[in-house]
């Protein structure tokens, strides 16, 4: 017990001296931190199984899309309304609930895919029965952090190390994913990841998280209020637009990721993990740089150079057909499309009222992956009749539009009037 302290004294001691890791000096986020580790690596690697079973069994860019649309777009609908929902109820109860529903979706797709038995249906009702989970999990941890980082100045590390997190499951994940489909199969993956989210449950249930006041306005005033508050602050109105714009046309990428690998490199599963890996090591480079980041007086400056790089490296990699450009490029999009999002979601936590926190960041959420799921929507379509390549060329040009706007507005109205 005394060794077990003084190793977690010595943590501590680190953790506040490191500025790049400073929220994980929380005991709760620590907690957090690891169960949600495990989580995400097994949430990546069904990811890609699941994404290469459905091209295996059905060789389709049109259900890719579909899959991948109807496992994130219930959080156009339900995320914006779980805002008042979440402040109404224990947080810490309902982040082991989202995580056993998850963790039964996963299961019912490893004992399908183990039978033989998935059918087209069968995709199309697990991949909306985790968009349904989702669109709660989601926002739930975006407004738990203001919990467990007691210290608000160190929430926007929070943001960034879960950032990184995540990324870091983008890099490992997939190669892993690679790795087991080449050797086991796709069930094997389903019943990782199943098994990942005892973990998050069991380390959730340790967490010591003070109740917050329970929200007393009616339903329907407290959403009002939050969306009110969205349209009056331009910052926050106009960051959420470059979210939705971001993410409806370079995170395509991900869902015709597989029909690349085929059409345009004629690859296997191996390449497929090693494209996606690349785009996630891009990525998790961009969170750790946010990460090791104390000043956040220039983060609307971030997001105009991550939205520019985004959508040029997105145009090389559509145009190239020379695997080693393909990496660096795709690389890059990692890295732009990290560098946004998490840059626009640390000033949003930072710009919100705790009262409202968890309305805004609802719609973030609903944004930044609804918009997501309604991109790989449309580029599967559209891929279908124009080709991967020609899809990936028209978003990134779309990309590069919005990319000029914010410019405009950048120098016009949000640029600081005095250096930082």
């Amino acid at each position: 017990m005394a060794t077990s302290k003084k190793v977690n004294d010595v943590m501590v001691s680190f953790f506040r001296q490191s500025s790049a890791f400073r929220a994980l000096k929380h005991r709760n986020y620590r907690l957090y931190f690891i169960g949600q580790a495990i989580s995400i690596l097994g949430t990546w690697v069904q990811q890609v199984a699941l994404s290469w079973l459905v091209y295996r069994l059905t060789g389709s860019a049109t259900l890719l899309g579909l899959t991948a649309f109807l496992a994130q777009a219930p959080q156009l609908i339900i995320g914006p309304i779980s805002g008042p929902w979440l402040d109404k109820h224990n947080r810490q109860r309902m982040l082991m609930t989202t995580q056993a529903l998850l963790m039964l979706q996963a299961i019912l797709l490893g004992v399908l895919s183990y039978g033989n038995l998935l059918e087209t249906w069968h995709l199309i009702v697990l991949a909306t029965m985790m968009g349904v989970f989702t669109s709660v999990d989601v926002p739930l941890r975006q407004s738990l952090l203001s919990q467990i980082v007691s210290n608000k100045e160190d929430v926007p590390n929070a943001i960034a190390l879960n950032a990184a997190l995540f990324n870091s499951a983008r890099f490992l994940g997939p190669p892993i994913a690679g790795v087991l489909l080449t050797l086991t199969s796709e069930t094997i993956c389903f019943f990782i990841n199943a098994a990942s989210f005892l973990a998050l449950i069991l380390l959730a249930a340790k967490m010591q998280i003070a109740p917050t006041p329970k929200l007393r306005q009616s339903f329907g005033n407290a959403l009002s209020e939050g969306m009110q508050y969205i349209f009056q602050h331009h910052k926050v109105k106009t960051l959420l637009f470059v979210v939705a714009i971001l993410n409806i046309t370079a995170s395509a990428y991900v869902v015709l990721m597989p029909a690349f690998t085929r059409e345009i490199y004629h690859g296997d599963a191996q390449l497929l993990g090693g494209l996606l890996g690349a785009a996630g090591a891009g990525a998790l480079t961009s969170s750790i740089w946010l990460a090791s980041r104390t000043n956040h007086q220039a983060i609307l400056k971030i997001v105009l150079f991550g939205i520019w790089l985004t959508a040029s490296a997105l145009l090389i990699f559509s145009l190239t057909h020379y695997l080693p450009i393909a990496l660096l490029s795709i690389c890059a999009v990692g890295f732009g499309i990290a560098l946004t999002n998490v840059a626009s979601n640390s000033y949003i936590q930072l710009a919100v009222t705790d009262q409202l926190r968890g309305r805004v960041l609802s719609v973030y959420t609903a944004i930044r992956f609804g918009f997501d799921a309604l991109g790989g929507l449309i580029a599967g379509a559209v891929a279908s009749q124009i080709g991967v390549n020609h899809t990936l060329t028209v978003n990134a040009i779309i990309l590069l539009f919005a990319a000029c706007w914010y410019f405009v507005i950048y120098r016009t109205r949000l640029k600081p009037t005095t250096a930082h």
